[in-house]
């Protein structure tokens, strides 16, 4: 029989799992519980930062169904359940882990899919959500801004033209 403080993780976990929009799994051997601190504060606005039990992860992970964590369900873990932009989490994991080498990034899930460590670091290197909207933004006005050139183009050159058979008419009648 479950013992009743473990059913009561498992289900806090299994919702957690529910409401992330990403799940990365971390090592923290090694961290002091300042530097854990830190990184916690670091993605306090994307994310949550869990240090957790990896037989009740692997169950609530089961629950909620997600997979493909099971592999990486070794030695001490700690979860960082996203709930924001998950490419932000993923640059804040990936930064403080360059300060912090003891922070190993072992995987995740993103959208349902499992993602191995390097996968979290493409996923880190991608531009923010804002950059890639301006961008898109960007090339929207560029390519309106062309087809309003295509649709005037003719009718300049045609007053253009007028103009020149104009003037070629002007200098005629003054020469004659």
């Amino acid at each position: 029989m479950a013992r009743p403080d473990k059913a009561a993780a498992v289900a806090e976990l299994t919702e957690k799992f529910r409401s992330s929009d990403a799940v990365v799994l971390t090592e923290y051997r090694g961290l002091s519980v300042a530097q854990l601190k830190e990184l916690r504060r670091a993605l306090s606005g994307n994310a949550t930062y869990a240090v957790v039990k990896n037989t009740l992860t692997a169950i609530a992970a089961r629950q909620a169904g997600v997979e493909g964590l099971d592999d990486h369900l070794k030695g001490p873990s700690a979860v960082a359940f996203v709930t924001g932009d998950p490419v932000e989490a993923a640059k804040g994991l990936r930064d403080f882990a360059k300060a912090n080498p003891q922070l190993v990034i072992k995987g995740g899930v993103l959208d349902g899919r499992p993602l191995d460590a390097a996968g979290i670091t493409k996923l880190a290197d991608l531009e923010s959500r804002e950059v890639l909207l301006a961008k898109l933004a960007g090339a929207f006005k560029a390519s309106l801004y062309q087809a309003a050139y295509m649709f005037t183009a003719p009718t300049a050159q045609a007053v253009r033209t007028i103009d020149a058979l104009r003037e070629k008419r002007a200098t005629e009648d003054q020469a004659a």
